[in-house]
């Protein structure tokens, strides 16, 4: 068995409250959770970007808290 490495997309809503999808890996697996609905998904390529559009669409979280920093 592989070791299981994860990273996580982080986004806000217009009110401030944060929202997490993580992206778990195990090999050429990739599996994306989010902390806050349950919602799981395969992702073969791109699986930040399917991790971005999850939080958009539906928790209307479009705020990267990452992007201010320098």
């Amino acid at each position: 068995m592989q070791p299981m490495a994860t990273s996580k997309v982080s986004r806000w809503d217009q009110h401030g409250r944060a929202y997490v999808v993580r992206l778990l890996r195990a090999g050429v697996r990739r599996q994306l959770v989010c902390d806050t609905c349950g919602w799981r998904a395969r992702a073969r390529f791109l699986p930040w970007l399917k991790a971005e559009e999850h939080l958009e669409r539906i928790h209307q979280a479009t705020v990267n808290p990452a992007a201010g920093r320098p």
